[in-house]
């Protein structure tokens, strides 16, 4: 759009009848009309934030054990497994930790962390290696009745990634750090995007 240089009233007058005074009425009468429409959306905004927020609370405060269903399986195996079979079966099953049991007594977890800074770190040999010698003995437990906000608290103050869920000495599931970030936060993104999408709108 061409700029206005003129002093004069009567240019002044003129240079608004040109097209570019024309089109500069256009602009700010444009803008006028679009500001109903930025106020609506910053309230949107304002809305989505607090009902976002009430809804994180309120998934923070249900328990574990709503995240899975008896379709969950249980990876595990026994404390005379070789590390390289159980590295096989993570990788297959793309897990990141397997239970140990004794029988049906938990006696420890195998994860990731386990495989890189016990085995490979420490030089063993995957193959001669138990599974048993490498494990984290007797794992911290939560109950399915623990809610999720109680879950994160523990994964982030003892920096766990995987827990196991046990009842009456059955374990139930195991959920990492990633499940209770996903549980969270899995329902939101679809609003976050519509939202995104509505204030991008010509």
């Amino acid at each position: 759009m061409g700029k206005l240089y003129c002093k004069s009233g009567t240019g002044i007058g003129l240079a608004l009848l040109s097209p570019a005074g024309f089109a500069a009425q256009e602009e700010a009468l444009d803008f006028v009309a679009r500001l109903p429409i930025y106020g609506f959306i910053v309230f949107l905004i304002v809305v989505i934030i607090g009902v976002y927020g009430m809804r994180l609370r309120d998934k923070r405060r249900a328990p574990v054990g709503r995240l899975f269903g008896e379709r969950e399986a249980i990876h595990s195996v026994g404390p005379d497994t070789p590390v390289a079979e159980c590295v096989r079966t993570m990788t297959s099953k793309r897990i990141g930790a397997l239970i140990v049991m004794d029988g049906e007594k938990l006696v420890g977890i195998f994860t990731e962390r386990d495989a890189l800074n016990k085995v490979l770190g420490a030089g063993l040999d995957p193959v001669r290696t138990k599974i048993s010698e490498v494990m984290t003995k007797d794992p911290f437990c939560i109950p399915p009745g623990t809610t999720v906000g109680e879950a994160m608290e523990v994964v982030t103050k003892r920096r766990f990634r995987h827990l196991p869920i046990v009842e009456n000495g059955k374990v139930l599931a195991v959920v990492s750090s990633g499940d209770l970030t996903h549980w969270l936060v899995k329902d939101q993104v679809g609003e976050v995007q519509e939202l995104v999408d509505f204030a991008a709108r010509p």
